[in-house]
């Protein structure tokens, strides 16, 4: 029964920790753009094809 004395007030300690970190997260920008990342993963590169030479082999400089 006596830990109970340790671990309540430890638990609500957790609590307020973890609700900082998911307030900051949010107030940093964490979840703003979810689905974007995503998309320019898939998202074709057409500019970087342009700028090879014909044989395939990039130019040494």
């Amino acid at each position: 029964m006596e830990i109970l004395y340790l671990l309540i007030p430890l638990s609500v300690v957790l609590v307020f920790l973890i609700g900082a970190a998911f307030w900051w997260s949010l107030r940093s920008g964490q979840f703003d753009d979810l689905e974007g990342p995503g998309h320019r993963l898939l998202m074709d590169d057409d500019k970087a094809r342009e700028q090879e030479p014909e044989n395939g082999k990039p130019e040494e400089r």
